[in-house]
């Protein structure tokens, strides 16, 4: 652990930053070394170095070196964005996650909907053209996948299509945060 790691004679990041003395049983001094003096910086920016002190003083010692990652990038992210931090962070991958679970149940039905077609067609499929088989596609039994046998396929999906497949978590909002 950080805090049982041998010190140097020079002062800590934050004692630094503070302009004070650092003393041998400085609270920052395990968690913020004197060679990252822009982590302590943008924590004490946000949260101030009194506060993050009490925040480390209520902590458990084996809990205080992710207290402190957790402090400087909920920090950096309040620099970058103001407003939300790290939960705009948050709410944008969850958004993103949204759209690719959409994706993926559309795919997922027209495959369904290939593999119901192929199946369904009086010819069987070549040794040499695969099947759909647990979700893995190798090869198409037909090159053109929009105009096989003739046919001409939609892909529009409706909200029916999609519901088979399981409920896709709405994730678009951004949370209300009190």
């Amino acid at each position: 652990m950080k805090s049982h790691e041998p010190r140097s004679s020079s002062s800590c990041a934050a004692c630094k930053f503070l302009k004070r003395r650092c003393t041998p049983n400085c609270i920052f001094a395990p968690y913020f070394r004197s060679d990252e003096p822009k982590k302590f910086a943008k924590v004490h920016k946000v949260f101030g170095a009194s506060n993050v002190s009490k925040i480390l003083i209520e902590v458990p010692e084996e809990q205080r070196e992710d207290t402190v990652n957790s402090l400087a990038y909920e920090a950096e992210a309040r620099l970058r964005d103001p407003v939300y931090g790290c939960i705009g962070a948050i709410a944008l991958l969850q958004r993103k996650m949204v759209e690719l679970q959409h994706e993926l149940a559309i795919a997922r039905a027209r495959l369904a909907r290939y593999a119901a077609v192929a199946s369904s067609s009086s010819t069987p499929p070549s040794l040499s053209s695969s099947t759909i088989l647990d979700d893995r596609i190798s090869k198409a039994p037909c090159p053109d996948a929009f105009s096989c046998n003739g046919l001409s396929y939609s892909f529009s999906q409706s909200p029916s299509d999609l519901s088979r497949y399981g409920p896709v978590n709405d994730f678009g909002q951004i949370p209300y945060v009190l």
